[in-house]
C-alpha cells in the first residue's frame, strides 16, 4: 500500500503544467475559542493553496486537473486524570485531487506527516504559555517520540440543492494513516451565494472551508453531523494503556460572511465526542478563518 501511495503523491505533486493559483483555504481551531479548555484536541492549523488551468464553479472530471497543496498542525494533550492518553504534536503535509462527475463532488489525497519533539511544536506551545502566565501544557515531557506515517484519504459527496437557499451535502469519507477510519455525515448550507465554491474539510472540526470562493456578498449559515467507525490510532496507543473508542462523533455549525471578491470571514463551533475509552465527555473547539486577498 504505501509504495502505491507514494507513486500517486509523486505524480499528483507534479501537476498541470499551466497551473495558476485558484485560491486558499485556511482554518484556524482552538478550543481557547470553544469551551474555554486546554485539553485534547487543544489546538490545529489548516492551510491550503488550490492551483489549476481555471476554475469554473464546477469540479473537473479528470482527477488532477486542480490540486490542494495542504499543510496541518496539530496538539493533542492530556487532560487531568485521564493523563494516560500521551502529548502528540503532529505536522503534515500533503496534496489533494478534487474531482467531479454527475453532481458528484470528491477528492483523493496523500499526505506525509510527522509526530513528536521533531516537529517542535511542544517548544511553541511552552513559549506561548509561558508569555501569556499560562500554566504548563500538560504532557510534553512525555510525549510520543519521533515518527513518520505516510497516509491517504478519500470523500465522496453529493450535494443536493434542496431550495434556492438550501444545499444538503451528505458524505463518505475513508482515512488511513495516522488514524484508520470510515466516515459517513451530511453539512447543511443557507445562503444565496456558497454554490459555486471549491470547499475542503479540516482534518479535525470537519468543517467545510472555502477554498476557492464563487461571487457575491452575504452570510452563508451551516451545520453538519458525522459519526467514524475507528480502527488504529497511533495519537491513543495500546502500549500507554489507551485505546480508541469504536464510534468517533462531531457536530458542528458555523457562519461565513462575504463581503465581496476576495474578502470573507468565518467563525464556527464543534463539538468533539470522546475518542478514547475513560474518556467521560467530549469537548467543543471554536474555529476562525479571516480571508482578504487583494
Amino acid at each position: 500500500m504505501k509504495p502505491v501511495l507514494l507513486a500517486t503523491a509523486i505524480a499528483l505533486f507534479a501537476g498541470p503544467a499551466s497551473a495558476e493559483i485558484l485560491g486558499f483555504g485556511r482554518l484556524f481551531t482552538n478550543d481557547a475559542i470553544g469551551d474555554g479548555h486546554d485539553r485534547w484536541r487543544t489546538g490545529s492549523s489548516m492551510w491550503s493553496l488550490v492551483t489549476g488551468p481555471e476554475w469554473t464553479g464546477l469540479y473537473p472530471q479528470a482527477v488532477g486537473t486542480i490540486l490542494e497543496y495542504r499543510l496541518q498542525t496539530q496538539i493533542v494533550v492530556p487532560y487531568r486524570a485521564d493523563g494516560v492518553r500521551p502529548y502528540v504534536g503532529m505536522v503534515s503535509l500533503g496534496v489533494h485531487a478534487p474531482f467531479g462527475s454527475d453532481g458528484v463532488e470528491g477528492s483523493f489525497g496523500v499526505d506525509v506527516t510527522a509526530i513528536g519533539p521533531q516537529t517542535r511544536l511542544s517548544d511553541f506551545q511552552e513559549r506561548f504559555h509561558e508569555a501569556f502566565s499560562l500554566s504548563a501544557p500538560p504532557g510534553a515531557e512525555d510525549q510520543l517520540g519521533d515518527a513518520l506515517y505516510l497516509g491517504a484519504v478519500a470523500e465522496i459527496a453529493y450535494p443536493l440543492r434542496v431550495t434556492e437557499t438550501a444545499t444538503l451535502r451528505p458524505f463518505a469519507e475513508l482515512r488511513i494513516g495516522v488514524e484508520d477510519m470510515a466516515r459517513i455525515g451530511a453539512d447543511v448550507a443557507l445562503g444565496r451565494i456558497g454554490q459555486a465554491d471549491l470547499v475542503t474539510r479540516d482534518t479535525v472540526s470537519g468543517q467545510l472551508i472555502r477554498a476557492v470562493e464563487g461571487p457575491g456578498s452575504g452570510p452563508i449559515w451551516v451545520a453538519g453531523a458525522d459519526v467514524a467507525r475507528v480502527g488504529a490510532s497511533v495519537l491513543l496507543p495500546a502500549d500507554r494503556g489507551v485505546a480508541p473508542r469504536d464510534l468517533r462523533w462531531r457536530a458542528r455549525t458555523g457562519l461565513h460572511w462575504q463581503f465581496g471578491a476576495g474578502a470573507s470571514v468565518f467563525y464556527g463551533l464543534t463539538w468533539l465526542g470522546p475518542e478514547f475509552v475513560g474518556q467521560d465527555e467530549g469537548q467543543v473547539v471554536g474555529g476562525v478563518r479571516l480571508n482578504f486577498n487583494y
